[in-house]
């Protein structure tokens, strides 16, 4: 994809609105239009990576800071009882939008957002067999 083409690289570059809570030099932050909740935001780098693995190390330790400030923000302003973080990496993962985004969701006692994954049974041997494959590819 084009970072022209991008409906987030246009925010950032103001060529569309969006309801902007955040933003600093690498970083910005505004309220998805299609919220799970209210106050549901994005978090989004201004510079265009399709995804998690693709972005920058540097960048990717900055991250993490604007989100804590973003969600400390939001928490307090929505009286959240509570509030998920999500990475939605590649199509099959539910991302909609390739720029790399993290999805900042309040929670409600009661509100019946319903963010879950199917949970299967695996035995030792696939765990171990799981786990020796990743230690490979660490290497």
């Amino acid at each position: 994809m084009n970072s022209s083409d991008c409906i987030f690289c246009r925010i950032v570059n103001n060529e569309l609105p969006c309801f902007k809570v955040y933003e600093d030099s690498d970083f910005i932050a505004f309220l998805d239009i299609r919220p799970a909740n209210r106050g549901h935001c994005l978090i989004v780098p201004k510079k265009h990576y399709e995804n998690l693995l693709d972005f920058d190390e540097e960048l990717l330790n900055k991250m993490m800071p604007v989100v804590k400030k973003v969600a400390s923000a939001v928490k307090k302003a929505t009286k959240a009882d509570a509030f998920n973080i999500l990475l939605n990496n590649g199509k099959e993962a539910g991302q909609e939008v390739n720029h790399v985004h993290i999805h900042l969701i309040p929670r409600f006692k009661g509100d019946q957002v319903n963010i879950s994954w199917g949970r299967r049974e695996m035995s030792n041997k696939e765990l171990e067999e799981t786990t020796s494959s990743i230690k490979r590819e660490l290497e």
